[in-house]
């Protein structure tokens, strides 16, 4: 017959377990992959720190990566549960891998005087630095392993991590990705960082951009492939030596980069992408930076990032993202794609409407899902003439509140009717790519145009999906989150009084 107090020391014991398992499971949640953006500041009208982390925080955005160590934004960014990976520019890298002291005193001023207030997690170091700064290669390893001391130093090397962001060149046959390697004039580089990633638990941060491979490989690169669309098994690209199908080049990129550490024996890193994307506009030899393209790849990148699929060779493992960028960066150099990468221009009116709905809270506010098409500011009147004519008539737009005595009539000018007529057409079209554009004077905005008694057909459209969106959902939405509030505190209660009587139990036993 079983002892009583054995069987209540075993019931014990198993309830603990199953608190661990709840525990490790909300842990699990909070280590999901992610998606982030990049925010380069080579716009004109860049939003003041303040107006940014606002901005950011209406966006849902929760991950940003910056390419210096703002101290504005780190300051603005403190109460803010966003999570900001800071940068050591280029030309710091000598001063830093070349004195300690320099790296405890940047440590001390970019991350220490900041945290915790300021969830800094990660110091990249340099930008790609073994292929466009290759005379300072030798001082990369050196400025890693000084800011990780001066982070130890802190106390805070098991909160923030450090490492290098690498461009996709270093890894050569990439595809098919069991045949890729390091570029071996670099080995004598990268395996000694490979071995501190790997000790530190610091990730390879790799930036890769199949929209590039694609522009160099058209004959041999499916598009649909590199958009993230969905493909028959027929055209998926199979690597010969391990059979694995491959829908799309992202996953490829980051396989080739899981097989080029395995040949260096090197397979406890894993892969984070610190940078991807796809420009939205180009020059005439850039056919394929488009729009829709756009659209299109940010769209499939963040559904695919967040339904935690991983790749062929590591399912159990996906790789978080920054998409590159928030902003379109208009002081940028040519080519002229190079000024269209970002999600937003500069004064944060959206570039394009990502398709992002239903696959997590990423850019998916209601501003972030409801925009607006009005006319541009200094534009053409003939050109904004025309365009109105072309709404109210083959486009077939709704024009009847602008006509004499309707609520959209006054003011009497050809902006006020064309914002009107052109958000009209926007709205029928789904608020679809390229439906905002009437030869470049209209522009999309997310805040609402409308005013008094003039109702724009954006926000009736809006104020009608928000009524059928609350009739269905918010009743089942509220149970939820209080099932979760009650569930939550009754494994705080059962933590509590097990731990409290689990030694009792223990001596009672023996």
């Amino acid at each position: 017959m079983i002892n009583s107090n054995y069987l209540i020391f075993l019931v014990s014991l198993l309830l603990i377990l199953a608190f661990t398992q709840h525990h490790a499971a909300t842990s699990d949640q909070t280590n999901a992959p992610f998606v982030g953006v990049n925010i380069g500041t080579d716009v004109s009208n860049l939003l003041p720190a303040p107006d940014l982390v606002n901005f950011l925080k209406h966006q849902k955005i929760t991950h940003i990566r910056l390419y210096d160590a703002n101290p504005d934004i780190l300051r603005a960014l403190s109460g803010t549960d966003i999570h900001v990976t800071i940068s050591v520019p280029n030309n710091q890298l000598l001063a830093i891998g070349s004195s300690n002291a320099t790296a405890s005193s940047w440590i001390r001023k970019n991350v220490a005087a900041f945290r915790p207030a300021t969830r800094i997690i990660a110091v990249s170091v340099g930008d790609e630095v073994l292929t466009t700064l290759p005379s300072a290669a030798p001082l990369l390893l050196p400025a890693l392993l000084s800011l990780h001391a001066a982070l130890v130093d802190s106390n805070l090397h098991k909160d923030v991590v450090v490492s290098t962001p690498h461009s996709a060149s270093i890894i050569l046959n990439p595809f098919p990705p069991s045949q890729a390697f390091f570029n071996q004039t670099l080995e004598t580089f990268i395996l000694p960082l490979l071995h501190f990633l790997s000790q530190t638990n610091s990730p390879l941060m790799l930036n890769l951009y199949p929209y590039y491979v694609f522009m160099q490989n058209k004959n041999l690169v499916p598009l649909d492939n590199t958009l993230f669309k969905t493909i028959p098994a027929s055209k998926q690209m199979v690597d010969p030596n391990t059979l694995l199908h491959y829908t799309n080049l992202l996953d490829a990129m980051i396989d080739a980069a899981y097989f080029s550490m395995k040949n260096l024996n090197v397979s406890d890193v894993v892969v984070l992408v610190t940078e991807t994307g796809w420009p939205s506009k180009g020059d005439s030899k850039e056919p394929y930076a488009t729009l829709s393209n756009a659209v299109t790849f940010n769209s499939n990148l963040i559904k695919h990032v967040l339904d935690r699929s991983g790749t062929p060779l590591h399912p159990e493992t996906t790789s978080s993202v920054y998409i590159y960028e928030l902003f379109n960066e208009d002081l940028r150099s040519p080519p002229l794609s190079e000024a269209y990468w970002g999600l937003f221009y500069g004064n944060a009116t959206p570039a394009y409407l990502l398709r992002v709905s239903g696959v997590g809270a990423f850019l998916a506010s209601d501003n972030a899902n409801q925009t607006y098409c009005v006319a541009g500011d200094g534009v053409d009147l003939k050109v904004l003439q025309a365009a109105l004519d072309w709404a109210c008539g083959p486009g077939r737009a709704n024009c009847s509140e602008i006509q004499p005595g309707e609520s959209c009539f006054q003011p009497n000018n050809v902006k006020n009717h064309a914002s009107y007529a052109f958000d009209s057409y926007y709205q029928s079209q789904g608020m679809s790519p390229g439906s905002c554009d009437f030869k470049g004077v209209a522009m999309i905005t997310t805040t609402d145009p409308s005013r008094g008694s003039c109702i724009f057909p954006g926000r009736d459209l809006s104020n009608k999906t928000k009524q059928v969106v609350n009739t269905t959902h918010s009743s089942n939405a509220g149970d939820r989150t209080f099932r979760s509030i009650e569930i939550s505190a009754i494994y705080d209660i059962l933590h509590n009084y097990l731990v409290a009587i689990f030694p009792l139990l223990l001596l009672f036993v023996l």
